[in-house]
C-alpha cells in the first residue's frame, strides 16, 4: 500500500455532470486541499482541442491552456497535475514538451479496438517527457480477443500506466480481481491504475480489492463527483490507506467550503436509474437523459424501457 498513488479526478470527471463550471476559486481550493491531503494527482480537466470539437463556448478545463494553468496554479506543490486526452480530440500542437507546462502526467482514453490509435499518442507525449497512462474504457463489455491483441501492443509502448476501467459500474469485487490478475500476467512489466464508477455502490470496495491485489494508481473523486453515479470517494481512500502523509480534514474542509452546495445544484451518485444501467452492464447515457426528463423519478416505467427486448443502450 505503501506505493499506491490517488489521482483526483474531481474536475475531469466531475465536469461530466456541470459542463466543466467550476469557479477558478474551486479549482485552486481544490488543488491546495489535496496537496495539504497528501493525494499525489489531481487531473484538473481535459487537454482536448477546442478547434477539433467545433466548441465556440470557453471552457477553460475541457480545453486546458498551458498559460492559463500557470496563472491559475502559480505555484506548483507536492501534487502533481494530470490532464486526460481522448483519440481524435487533441492538437499535438497543443501540447509542449514537459519542461514548458505545469503538467506531469498525460493520460489517454480509448476503447479496445483504439488502442493503437491511443499508443501513438501516449508515445508522442513520452517524447514529450509526460508520465503517460492508457486508460481503457468499457472493459466490461470488451471483447477477450480484442483485449489479447491489444495487451501485445502495450506491452512494447512506453506507457507507465495502464488502466482497468470499469466505465459502467458493472462489475463487482470478484470481477476486479479477475481483471488484475488478468492485466497483471499479461502486462508483466506495466503499472496498473484502476477508475470505478458507483452505480451498484461497489466503486471503494472495488478500488480497495485492486489495491490489495497490486494496482497502485486509484482514481477517485472528492464527494464522489463525476459522470452519473460518480467514482469512488477520495476523502473514503485517503481515510481508508494507511498511509501517514495522508490527512482526511483537507479534503473535508473542501466539501464543506464548496460541494455541499454544488450537490443542491448539479445531480450526482447512486440513483436508480444509473444502478439500472450498472446491473445492465450498459453505457449511462440514456440513464442521464432520464433523469433530465420530466419523467426522472418513473424508475419502473425505466427500467421497462431498457429491458424490452429491442432495446439497445450499447455505446456506438
Amino acid at each position: 500500500m505503501k506505493h499506491t498513488k490517488i489521482i483526483d479526478c474531481t474536475i475531469r470527471d466531475g465536469g461530466l455532470v456541470n459542463n466543466w463550471d467550476f469557479s477558478v476559486e474551486f479549482v485552486q481550493d481544490l488543488y491546495n486541499g489535496l496537496n495539504d491531503a497528501g493525494v499525489e494527482y489531481m487531473e484538473i480537466g481535459y487537454k482536448n482541442s477546442a478547434k477539433l470539437l467545433n466548441a465556440t463556448e470557453p471552457n477553460p478545463w475541457r480545453f486546458l491552456d498551458d498559460q492559463f494553468l500557470k496563472e491559475i496554479i502559480p505555484e506548483k506543490k507536492f501534487t502533481k497535475l494530470s490532464a486526460l486526452v481522448d483519440i481524435g480530440r487533441v492538437d499535438p500542437n497543443d501540447v509542449l514538451p514537459r519542461e514548458e507546462s505545469i503538467l506531469d502526467m498525460i493520460r489517454v482514453a480509448c476503447y479496445v479496438r483504439e488502442v493503437d490509435k491511443g499508443l501513438e499518442l501516449i508515445q508522442m507525449f513520452h517524447d514529450r517527457g509526460y508520465e503517460t497512462s492508457l486508460n481503457i474504457m468499457a472493459l466490461s463489455s470488451a471483447p477477450e480477443h480484442q483485449l489479447i491483441e491489444a495487451f501485445e501492443m502495450v506491452k512494447e509502448s512506453p506507457v507507465d500506466v495502464v488502466y482497468i476501467v470499469d466505465s459502467f459500474g458493472s462489475l463487482d469485487p470478484s470481477d476486479i480481481e479477475h481483471q488484475v490478475k488478468k492485466f497483471q500476467a499479461m502486462l508483466p512489466n506495466k503499472q496498473l491504475g484502476i477508475h470505478n464508477h458507483n452505480n451498484m455502490q461497489l466503486a471503494f470496495a472495488n478500488t480497495i480489492t485492486a489495491m490489495r491485489n497490486g494496482v497502485t494508481f486509484l482514481d477517485s473523486s472528492v464527494y464522489g463527483m463525476g459522470r452519473a453515479a460518480g467514482n469512488c470517494n477520495t476523502e473514503l481512500l485517503v481515510s481508508y490507506i494507511p498511509k501517514t502523509t495522508y490527512e482526511l480534514k483537507p479534503v473535508l474542509g473542501v466539501i464543506e467550503k464548496h460541494m455541499l452546495d454544488m450537490r443542491q445544484k448539479w445531480e450526482w451518485g447512486y440513483i436508480i436509474p444509473y444502478m439500472i444501467s450498472g446491473v445492465l452492464n450498459e453505457h449511462p447515457r440514456v440513464a442521464m437523459a432520464h433523469r433530465s426528463s420530466p419523467d426522472r423519478d418513473k424508475f419502473v416505467e425505466f427500467y421497462d424501457k431498457v429491458t424490452t427486448p429491442e432495446a439497445s443502450l450499447a455505446p456506438v
